[in-house]
């Protein structure tokens, strides 16, 4: 779809209102963030921001992200290929239960979870609740529908025909996915896992209830924004939400470059393929 000018007062008027709204709600609040962590002047904040239990903090979000990430890119992948690919009892629930993690409440997960793994939860396994282990779980399953959400409309647009193919000339499957369906489904993948990214970098109510927010052990970024302004740590809980938000946005902002440049580069591409057919 062609960008197209503004030619009445209609539009004019209808555009503002749109600017006005997302300006209120992302542009003001970014203004006020950098307004009471710069207030006291940046020494005072790159006091606060380089603490023990920030860094710390900080070093467990990282630590969780790459970990989550790495986990839903893989299974994502397998999932969406199983829930395109193949026809079982049940498919239908397994739809409904990956977009389960958009429809209920990020605690929910984190009490089902301590139910699950505390210590008088039914499975009752050590080192999980209020650990590490516990936090990574809620992590993956808040983030878990992003990866397998962009990756199934590619796979469905994709078809099997070309993969029957490659199998009738001899391929493996492994051979099969490297040279025919990732390059195709790349860019869902990529796109998926940054959003997944910034799903893992800014959670806070499953990872408060599985993880207990202990202080220089199960405490991340959002966790410490929380006991930051519960104990009037003002400055440094507005330094680390900017931290965590610009990390969002930036990675956001880089991926979206990537898919037009990609875009770009498979257009070409198309054409140069035209071009040599003529």
């Amino acid at each position: 779809m062609r960008e197209q000018r503004v030619r009445t007062p209609i539009q004019l008027v209808l555009i503002g209102i749109v600017l006005i709204y997302a300006g209120g709600l992302v542009i003001a609040p970014l203004i006020a963030l950098f307004q009471n962590a710069f207030a006291k002047g940046i020494a005072p904040l790159v006091a606060a921001l380089t603490g023990p239990d920030v860094l710390h903090a900080f070093g467990l979000t990282l630590l969780l992200t790459a970990a989550a990430t790495a986990i839903n890119v893989i299974g994502g992948i397998a999932l969406a290929w199983v829930l395109v690919r193949h026809h079982f009892p049940g498919k239908r629930l397994c739809i409904a239960l990956i977009d389960m993690p958009f429809a209920i409440s990020p605690v929910i997960v984190g009490y089902v979870l301590l139910v699950l793994f505390g210590r008088d939860g039914w499975l009752n396994v050590p080192g999980v609740a209020f650990a590490l282990p516990g936090m990574l779980i809620a992590t993956v399953i808040v983030a878990m529908p992003f990866v397998v959400r962009e990756v199934m409309p590619v796979l469905i647009a994709l078809g099997p025909e070309q993969e029957e193919g490659a199998y009738t000339l001899g391929a493996s499957p492994w051979l099969t996915f490297r040279r025919i369906i990732f390059p195709r489904i790349r860019l869902a993948v990529l796109y998926g896992a940054a959003l997944t990214v910034a799903r893992s970098l800014g959670e806070f109510g499953a990872v408060i209830v599985i993880g207990g927010a202990i202080q220089g052990v199960t405490e991340t970024g959002t966790l410490y924004i929380y006991r930051a302004l519960d104990v009037r740590g003002n400055v440094g809980a507005y330094g680390a939400a900017i931290l965590l938000g610009l990390l969002s946005v930036i990675l956001l902002i880089g991926m979206d470059r990537f898919r037009q440049h990609m875009e770009q580069a498979q257009g070409l591409a198309i054409e140069g393929e035209d071009a040599n057919v003529d």
